[in-house]
């Protein structure tokens, strides 16, 4: 311990620095498993312009435990549309058309980051959790047992106390670089474009519209803000250092990439634009400590594939159980839960490995300004349109890129917390997603989806399955029995949609050593 810190028990269980969405969601999934929170954010204002625009499925099934996915899609359109614009064709998409099988969500949902962010602070107020706007943490220290962190809001500053920090607070983390913790990687040769724009075109007003042009990609978003009905998202060679780069785009550069893009559209005012840097990056640790790291904090990467606010909204569905079900463990006194608290790091890190290469590999192919590059879009572009309509068309292979985009392709096999008593046996195994389908639960038809709808370890029983004694099971344990599931196996599912146990002969006493070793009783 620091010498003059206050033992960590006398604050909350965890403390969230930054409230974008993987902060708040942290925070959410924390509470809703037994934790005491704050979360703090520098910036007074909870209004920003959305750096992200999509959610994907796989990230919507994560969610949905947590009570939130209804208020998401209330602002989303039921039924989006794109329009691929190339050269002189024009593509229709209906994504409901490529829609994903054994999900409540088959498809991606077009949803700014500021929506995302303001359900998340509202169902956090619910919960009677306020974020602190206006507060930064000004340092850290932090060991084994506990942090201390050094507040500073519109008072004194103040020494606040956790047992778990959890620094979601950006790419330029100032708990990443307290901790000292590396951020490798590097910049890319290219930058985006965002800007909020009004437009004088006849392209659909309600459809996200896509052009592919020698030079990169364009996107028309119909989600812009600032009092603008469109969102533009463009991707072009850095043209500055870090020093000269602009903060704003003129209307005339504006009217350039746009076309440059070949989109039919001419901008009559823009009401907010921004120049954003690309960079890969990867945190060479996770956790040191009592001290986590999760979204841009602990990875960043481009726009491509829309993957940056998803992966950080999976980070903190990871993390959030794993803290409170660590905390309830140690004020119990039943120990650190190092194995539990080892997995955030071992299965989060993986992904986020995976992820930024994904990413680096889509910006190439879509945006990259190295003469190859443009010089295979330029040649590419034309032999792909005549049969792009037949390549949709096929549905399977529209559903295979679906689900790469949605990282249906995560799972945690290699995990300490992934234990299979019977791996002879066929089936989802441990450290898999929880396959969506129909079972017939006491006489009614519901989804595993929809029974594993809240918070908590779900114990699923096949029909003859002898039930685990309740005391077996610790407070966090819903039990059901699938009905017109023959046989005598049990899986248990992770509070984040991954089976974490599987016993096709139902051993219950290896349901318990599991429990115990994700700190669960």
């Amino acid at each position: 311990m620091v010498e003059g810190r206050r033992h960590p028990l006398s604050g909350v269980d965890v403390l969230v620095v930054g409230a974008g969405p993987t902060g708040l969601v942290t925070a959410l999934q924390a509470h809703d498993h037994g934790a005491s929170v704050r979360v703090v954010e520098r910036r007074p204002d909870a209004v920003r312009p959305s750096r992200a625009m999509v959610v994907h499925p796989r990230t919507l099934e994560g969610l949905r435990p947590l009570g939130v996915t209804d208020a998401l899609l209330d602002r989303t359109d039921p039924d989006p549309r794109a329009e691929l614009h190339l050269g002189r064709r024009t593509v229709p998409v209906r994504l409901a058309d490529v829609a994903l099988p054994d999900s409540a969500f088959p498809h991606l949902a077009l949803v700014r980051q500021a929506d995302v962010e303001d359900v998340l602070t509202r169902a956090l107020h619910r919960r009677g959790v306020a974020v602190e706007r206006g507060t930064e943490l000004v340092t850290h220290h932090a060991d084994e047992e506990g942090a201390s962190a050094r507040l500073r809001g519109s008072g004194p500053d103040e020494e606040a106390h956790c047992r778990f920090l959890v620094g979601s607070d950006g790419s330029a983390s100032t708990v990443r670089r307290a901790a000292r913790i590396d951020f490798a990687g590097a910049a890319h040769a290219e930058e985006v474009v965002l800007a909020d724009m009004h437009l004088a075109t006849e392209l659909s007003p309600g459809s996200l519209h896509v052009a592919v042009g020698r030079h990169g990609l364009a996107f028309l978003f119909p989600l812009g803000e600032n009092a603008a009905p469109w969102r533009l998202l463009a991707t072009r060679a850095s043209q500055h250092t870090r020093a000269t780069r602009p903060t704003t785009v003129t209307e005339p550069e504006l009217a350039r990439l746009l076309e440059d893009s070949g989109l039919p559209a001419t901008p009559t005012g823009c009401t907010w634009s921004s120049v954003v840097p690309l960079q890969h990056r990867v945190a060479s640790a996770f956790r040191t400590g009592a001290v986590f790291l999760a979204g841009d904090a602990a990875h960043t990467s481009s726009p491509a594939a829309a993957q940056g606010m998803n992966t950080g909204l999976l980070d903190g569905i990871d993390l959030g159980w794993k803290l409170a079900f660590a905390a309830e463990h140690r004020r119990a006194s039943r120990g650190t839960a190092e194995v539990l608290l080892a997995s955030y790091g071992d299965e989060r890190r993986r992904v986020a490995q995976q992820v930024v290469a994904l990413t680096r590999l889509v910006l190439f192919a879509e945006a990259s300004t190295s003469p190859v590059a443009e010089l295979a879009r330029a040649r590419l572009v034309p032999l792909v349109v005549p049969v792009l309509p037949h390549l949709l068309g096929r549905r399977r292979l529209a559903m295979t890129v679906a689900a790469v985009l949605s990282q249906r392709w995560v799972h945690h096999r290699g995990s300490a917390l992934s234990l299979d008593d019977t791996p002879w046996v066929a089936g989802p195994r441990p450290g898999h997603r929880l396959p969506d389908r129909e079972v017939l639960v006491a006489g009614c038809k519901r989804t595993l989806h929809e029974l594993t709808a809240g918070p908590g370890i779900h114990v699923l029983l096949d029909r003859e399955s002898a039930a685990p004694p309740r005391p077996l099971l610790g407070p966090h344990v819903v039990v059901h029995r699938l009905d017109d599931a023959r046989g005598h196996g049990l899986v248990a599912v992770r509070p984040d949609g991954h089976l974490g146990y599987r016993s096709a002969r139902g051993d219950v006493t290896g349901l318990g050593r599991w429990l115990d070793l994700v700190a669960a009783r």
